[in-house]
């Protein structure tokens, strides 16, 4: 409404008539018309967040014989928060999926901004390079766990191409051996998800004003000096962003890992979301599970207001 009346003016409007809606009622009349879609969303969004809350201070599951309104009446007094922090089996899945972040990340970044300055000059074939390079991005995680799983078989194609490397007949047990079965799934979890990395770097790259880096190579300044001093402050906040996802993104591991492994052998490749899942189906210990996902939800919650505070920080220092 408001929008309509900026753009008649006042002297219109009283030619035909018509009263001019002040600025506030404007405010105010948008607000009311909005407020239905605002609590739809804020309850969308807080509801599960209570409910979560609720029943973790609860030792409620759907065994329990009660709807979990009454989950009330099986309050532990946060017993489920005690035994998370004495939990070994947790810590040992927290640690595994540092692991995986830790080590998956980084090698994602860099082979991401490799890929992406070599793509950011032209070439031949580049178009067709650019398609083929996208497309372990578009593969669904579950497929692509279980395109890793048939390769890493013992008498899969890598233990194939390593026979023929190594001119005898190798048959590594990949998925079997608690190490290397760790390693097959951070291979798979790089290969699918590198290219949404130099996606994200790429488009930070183009963006890098040209005239920086003409002036920069008139005074002599060579490829390396030129992408340390000017390349890469321009891209502080694309990094950032493109770090966050995947170290938020990263730490939520599933699909892959769940299809290659199932968490095992043993547990030796469960991660939190697969001890979570286990929790949730097998165990139906809902109450725990509820406590185990809050707090991962801090702890993420915490890396997204660290991950934007970088970002403003990066916006209002001068590259």
């Amino acid at each position: 409404m408001s929008a309509v009346t900026a753009m008649i003016s006042e002297d219109e409007m009283k030619a035909v008539g018509a009263r001019p809606v002040p600025r506030d009622e404007g405010a105010r009349l948008g607000f009311r018309l909005t407020l239905p879609a605002q609590i739809l969303v804020l309850f969308i969004s807080a509801f599960p967040l209570l409910m979560q809350l609720y029943i973790s201070v609860t030792d409620w599951s759907p065994l329990s014989g009660l709807g979990w309104w009454n989950a009330w009446s099986l309050w532990n007094n946060l017993a489920n928060y005690t035994d998370l922090a004495a939990d070994p089996r947790f810590w040992s899945a927290l640690k595994r999926t540092a692991i995986v972040m830790i080590i998956c990340v980084p090698v994602e970044f860099l082979l991401g901004l490799a890929l992406a300055t070599l793509f950011a000059d032209d070439f031949p074939g580049k178009r067709i390079f650019y398609s083929v390079l996208l497309m372990p991005m578009m593969v669904v995680p579950a497929v692509a766990g279980y395109m890793f799983f048939m390769l890493f078989q013992s008498g899969g194609p890598v233990n194939d191409i390593l026979s023929a490397l190594t001119g005898s007949p190798v048959t590594i047990a990949w998925l079997s051996d608690p190490t290397l079965a760790l390693i097959a799934v951070m291979v798979a979890d790089i290969w699918q998800w590198t290219p949404l990395m130099f996606l994200i770097l790429l488009a930070g790259l183009v963006g890098v004003p040209e005239d920086q880096i003409k002036a920069a190579t008139l005074l002599g300044a060579n490829p390396w000096q030129r992408f340390v001093t000017i390349v890469l402050p321009k891209m502080k906040t694309i990094i950032i962003i493109a770090l966050a996802i995947r170290v938020i993104e990263n730490f939520k591991i599933f699909d892959t890992l769940y299809i290659m492994t199932g968490g095992g052998p043993g547990v030796a490749t469960e991660t939190i979301s697969v001890y979570i899942y286990k929790l949730t189906t097998q165990d139906l210990i809902w109450g725990y599970v509820a406590a185990i996902a809050l707090a991962i939800l801090i702890v993420l919650s915490i890396v997204a207001v660290f991950a934007m505070k970088r970002m403003a920080r990066a916006r209002e220092v001068p590259a």
